[in-house]
């Protein structure tokens, strides 16, 4: 745990720093200016829990939930792209799935209560050093590729279906079309076509860059 104030980076960033907090709010975490800018997000943002990271094999992903308008099309172009046609229950990013299930204290029953609105977050998997998807599975089906990527097999896969609730974040899904495992590939479409900016994959040197400015201020 953070103490608080205390400054989050130091001058020998890694990614295991962030690997700690991975998927995680950055409330509480103290960003200095150059640093908010560079993951596009202001201090109010974070502090309200809105914006969280964790690490892939191309950079950090940051995700802004106070930002995201929930167009879906980063479900889309995930969709379009992979599977040749939309399909929001097949998408490799979750944003739909949050809206009335309250899954991961998300969604319009979160707040149901009181009233509040109710926070629309885009999800994906967190490539996972050492992942349950793949631990769990039968033939072996989920494999890293030369940069670390976790994929799957698809000739492999036999649809057993384990690799679901193995996942902490139920991040593995089975196709409708396949009745196969798909998971998020890092191809990088649902960043691109975010008209928000509610996903961005930071380069890593970016990061370290940022991180060394930041402790030498």
């Amino acid at each position: 745990m953070l103490e608080k104030g205390k400054k989050f980076l130091d001058e020998n960033m890694t990614r295991r720093q962030f690997l700690k907090i991975s998927g995680k709010s950055l409330a509480g975490v103290t960003l200095s200016a150059s640093m908010l800018k560079l993951f596009g997000c202001t201090t109010g943002q974070v502090r309200r829990g809105q914006v969280a990271t964790w690490t892939t094999p191309r950079g950090l992903m940051v995700v802004n939930a106070g930002v995201c308008t929930d167009c879906q099309r980063c479900e889309t172009n995930c969709t379009t792209v992979n599977d040749g046609y939309v399909s929001f229950a097949n998408s490799r990013i979750k944003v739909t799935r949050n809206l009335m299930s309250n899954r991961n204290g998300y969604g319009m029953l979160a707040n149901i209560t009181d009233g509040s609105h109710w926070t629309v977050f885009p999800d994906t998997c967190r490539q996972c050093a050492d992942p349950a998807c793949g631990n769990v599975c039968p033939v072996n089906a989920v494999y890293s590729d030369a940069d670390g990527v976790k994929l799957v097999d698809a000739n492999k896969c036999i649809g057993c279906g384990v690799c679901v609730p193995a996942c902490p974040w139920r991040m593995a899904t089975m196709s409708t079309l396949t009745g196969k495992m798909v998971k998020c590939n890092s191809c990088g479409v649902c960043i691109e076509g975010c008209p928000s900016g509610a996903l961005r994959i930071i380069p890593w040197t970016a990061v370290a860059a940022a991180a060394q400015r930041e402790w030498r201020s």
